[in-house]
């Protein structure tokens, strides 16, 4: 049951106003549409894991699957409170979670700082707890970190990509760079959702601004 009570979808709730979700993982289709490869551990030794919010899951994984060297990928849920949450709770804001990408990625073809950039570049990190039109809380920008080589690498490109923004009279990066936390996988109707509906919604938009190496 969602809980009857108003929520601003642009504060993150606590652990006493958070909905109390379930103990029962969600099951999906273990086979990726696009690539084949599989979505759920184990993966190959030769690949690794990074997961990114940046808006709408359907459009951020699209913009991901489609680089060379990414193995397979997945949307979910991630950086909230609530355990295992549906999408319906997700988008109440009483979840506390991110809609993001799971992206599994060949190291051998594609760097981590490869991904960071196309990260940077398919979405607006300044715009707090909204993409666009679509707002709340789930929409945040976040690039959350397996490793402590991963945070290096993402502060710092925030950093960088922050210099680039503020030459092109853009505003100050809002992006959450945390250790990954539970990856919680969303319904199978929503993986790979672009693939399946080519006409689908994609709301994702850049700031045009290129980051530079």
């Amino acid at each position: 049951m969602l809980n009857p009570f108003p929520q601003d979808k642009k504060l993150l709730p606590t652990i006493e106003t958070a909905l109390p979700g379930r103990a029962k993982e969600m099951l999906v289709d273990p086979v990726h549409f696009v690539t084949g490869n599989t979505v759920k551990v184990p993966f190959p030794q030769y690949c690794d894991r990074a997961i990114f919010g940046l808006g709408c899951f359907w459009g951020a994984e699209k913009k991901f699957w489609s680089i060379e060297g990414v193995y397979s990928s997945a949307v979910g849920y991630t950086g909230g409170v609530t355990p295992n949450p549906n999408y319906e709770e997700t988008c109440t804001g009483l979840t506390g979670h991110n809609e993001v990408v799971l992206v599994v990625y060949d190291t051998r073809k594609v760097s981590y700082g490869e991904l960071l950039k196309v990260f940077w570049e398919s979405h607006d990190p300044t715009q707090g707890m909204r993409q666009g039109n679509d707002i709340g809380t789930q929409y945040r920008s976040g690039v959350y970190c397996y490793s402590d080589a991963q945070q290096e690498m993402a502060v710092e490109s925030a950093t960088h990509y922050q210099e680039m923004l503020k030459r092109s009279g853009r505003g100050v990066i809002t992006t959450e760079i945390l250790p990954a936390a539970e990856f919680y996988y969303a319904e199978t109707y929503h993986q790979q959702y672009l693939a399946k509906n080519p006409q689908g919604y994609c709301g994702l938009g850049g700031t045009g601004v290129c980051y530079e190496d």
